[in-house]
């Protein structure tokens, strides 16, 4: 009985990363479709189920339209890679960033990190991300930031992000660019999406001329209604599954 039910307690956690890669693979190649890749460079990553404390992230040298479940690295919390489906390389400063996250922080999921233009826009404008928008009001009560430290090589600075990030889903690395955290690759993927679309308007917006104020009651409500922000992802992740099936099928490998 006790061998019968280890195999099916492995056979359980096998379906289950495979579910994690396909999730994954999923997300690198929206962020292609929507334009926020930077070549091989900036990553996701999203927690394996067990007790290994392995995530996943994107081989270094694989564009993002490229990836798929299969291709993914598997590392450990010390950067080691566990498992590889090629490709074995893991960029140093990705590590750092995203283990600082998943180590610090046992809600987190997955991670996204990006070196969209408008992202990094607002994330060297003086006053950060304005409530210009509703969407940028459906971020602010999310969001913290971090003062950029050169390349992420310095494992030392992990403590400093996971400090500043505290229990937000959104952070905007100074002069770097954006990141998210949440409990899955769904809900991640959904704060990223809201970010950036706020990112996006905000530099056409500051483009045209003087902006228009909405008032504190305004933004205060909004950030009210805010709070249940990452439940989108049980509508928006289905869709963009679908887009992604009917644009770029494929990852699921």
């Amino acid at each position: 009985m006790t061998t019968m039910n280890n195999a099916t307690d492995a056979d359980s956690l096998r379906k289950a990363e495979w579910n994690v890669r396909t999730e994954l693979a999923a997300a690198y190649r929206l962020v292609a479709l929507f334009g926020w890749d930077d070549l091989v460079f900036t990553h996701l990553s999203a927690r394996l189920p067990g007790p290994e404390h392995h995530f996943l992230i994107n081989p270094y040298g694989l564009l993002f339209h490229e990836i798929t479940a299969s291709s993914l690295v598997k590392v450990d919390q010390d950067g080691q890679v566990v498992e590889s489906g090629g490709l074995a390389r893991v960029n140093p400063a990705g590590f750092t960033i995203h283990s600082a996250v998943h180590m610090g922080r046992e809600d987190a999921g997955a991670v996204m990190h990006l070196h969209a233009s408008d992202g990094v826009a607002v994330s060297a404008h003086k006053d950060g991300l304005l409530p210009l928008s509703q969407t940028a009001m459906l971020c602010l009560d999310h969001l913290c930031y971090h003062d950029y430290e050169g390349v992420a090589l310095n494992l030392d600075e992990r403590e400093r992000l996971i400090r500043d990030l505290g229990d937000k889903s959104m952070m905007i690395l100074r002069n770097h660019g954006v990141l998210t955290a949440g409990k899955d690759v769904a809900e991640t993927f959904t704060y990223l999406y809201f970010l950036m679309k706020a990112c996006e308007i905000q530099v056409k917006t500051q483009s045209c001329g003087p902006v228009y104020m909405p008032s504190e009651q305004a933004i205060q409500t909004t950030a009210e209604q805010s709070q249940q922000l990452g439940m989108a992802s049980k509508l928006t992740w289905p869709a963009l599954r679908r887009l992604l099936d009917s644009k770029n099928p494929g990852y699921a490998v």
